[in-house]
């Protein structure tokens, strides 16, 4: 604020110097400009042979000589000297016609400043010179004038003109310092992570709003991350605990132990732990900006038996690629992973069967799973997409999976420009997934 005033005091101070500077201008302008004109009437009657003396003028700070060749005064105003020229001969060598320039006063008995023009008159064997001098006295009167009104009222005016800057910069920047200090209270984490709102609906007003939307999506993100950790760290300690307590076990009772059923299930362990770390890093990545998937074209339908064939059957039924492939745009091994998540889940909670099935409708290709299990409840069928999410008849984790299956189907759906939805199989739930055709 400081700054501002300062600003505003070297700024009229400059104008100040820039107006008494344009005065003194326009007034030196001025009095060229009648002494020019004085000039070229006399130089008319020079010129017409009609030279009266003493010659005409108005005002007693004007004096006008005509003078010949020889530097004589051939005629004068009433109160100019007859004898010695106003310019010396090298001056008036050296004065263009119409020029304007400044002698001493005294020389010819004016105050201050004299301001001298001189035009050329006469026939051409008889070259005369007019010359007219001004006094910028009174010229030189109104600049100091307004040279001392400003000095005058200049701290006057500065002085008023801080004070009402002081005070609307003061009230401008108020909401500007609410911001700052809710900013600093949240950072000390002193109250909760929201920022004034000021009443006005003005530019601070759509900053505060801004601002506080984005903490309320930084906290929305630091939520997630902190949950997303915490039921990573849960998903990981069960397998681990598992495997440390078999191996606690078989080293007590070494003897005893059966140690490649031991083995067997240390592997089925570490199978998990793997699996489990895989999807972990992917959806890790997914919260960066998304990556550019390849456009390959891929045979969807190939797919699809593909991951078929890695199913036991039953409960997944066998399943044929079409004659006619239904290309899509992507990546094979993200599509293979789409395919492979949605039939381990139907295959999880499937009664007794799971139907797979691929088709072009129009300028997209749709991919279903099918199983006839108990369902899931329409209003539960958003969540399951959600990062460790598992319904009420699927908490097991010795029966489930790890709950990212589902979210993991929607991240690379997306990122191929598809969507995934659920929907009643009657009796289960049926899985579309909608892609671009290629």
């Amino acid at each position: 604020m400081a700054v501002g005033v300062a600003g505003l005091v070297a700024g009229f101070a400059v104008g100040g110097v820039a107006l008494v500077a344009a005065l003194n201008v326009a007034l030196l302008n001025t009095a060229d400009r009648e002494a020019l004109t004085t000039a070229q009437g006399i130089a008319r009657l020079v010129n017409e042979d009609t030279v009266s003396d003493p010659l005409p003028v108005a005002g007693n700070d004007v004096r006008v000589q005509v003078v010949d060749a020889q530097g004589r005064v051939r005629a004068a105003s009433f109160d100019a000297d007859r004898l010695v020229p106003v310019l010396y001969p090298d001056e008036l060598a050296r004065t263009a016609d119409g020029e304007g320039r400044f002698i001493p006063g005294e020389r010819i008995g004016l105050s201050g400043p004299v301001r001298v023009v001189a035009v050329s008159a006469g026939p051409p064997d008889d070259r005369q010179r007019v010359v007219v001098a001004r006094s910028t006295a009174v010229l030189r009167q109104s600049v100091d004038l307004l040279r001392n009104v400003l000095l005058v009222a200049f701290p006057v005016l500065v002085a008023v003109l801080a004070g009402v800057a002081w005070r609307v910069l003061g009230a401008a920047l108020r909401p500007v310092e609410a911001l700052r200090r809710g900013a600093a209270e949240i950072t000390g984490g002193g109250r909760a992570g929201r920022l004034p709102v000021p009443a006005a609906t003005d530019e601070i007003h759509r900053l505060a709003v801004t601002l506080n939307d984005m903490l309320g999506r930084l906290d929305a993100a630091r939520a997630r991350q902190r949950a997303f950790v915490a039921d990573a760290a849960h998903e990981l300690r069960s397998p681990l605990t598992n495997m440390r307590t078999e191996l606690e076990v078989a080293q007590r009772l070494a003897d005893s132990t059966d140690w490649p059923a031991l083995s067997e299930d240390l592997l089925t362990d570490v199978q998990r732990l793997s699996r489990l770390v895989d999807d972990l890093l992917l959806l890790a990545r997914a919260d960066d900006p998304r990556p550019a998937v390849a456009a390959d074209r891929v045979d969807l339908g190939a797919v699809l038996a593909e991951a078929v064939s890695r199913c036991p059957s039953p409960p997944v039924r066998p399943f044929a690629a079409p004659d006619e492939p239904v290309w899509t745009v992507g990546d094979h091994d993200a599509l293979l992973r789409v395919a492979g998540n949605l039939l381990d889940n139907a295959a999880r909670h499937a009664a007794g069967a799971v139907t797979v099935g691929v088709a072009r409708e129009g300028a997209s290709v749709l991919l279903t799973v099918s199983d006839d299990g108990p369902g899931i409840p329409a209003a539960d069928r958003e969540r399951v997409f959600g990062r460790f999410t598992r319904l009420d008849d699927a908490r097991a984790r010795d029966a489930g999976g790890s709950g990212l299956g589902l979210a993991i189907v929607r991240e690379l759906v997306h990122r191929h420009g598809g969507t995934v939805t659920l929907a009643d199989a009657d009796p289960g739930v049926r899985a579309e997934v909608r892609l671009p055709a290629a």
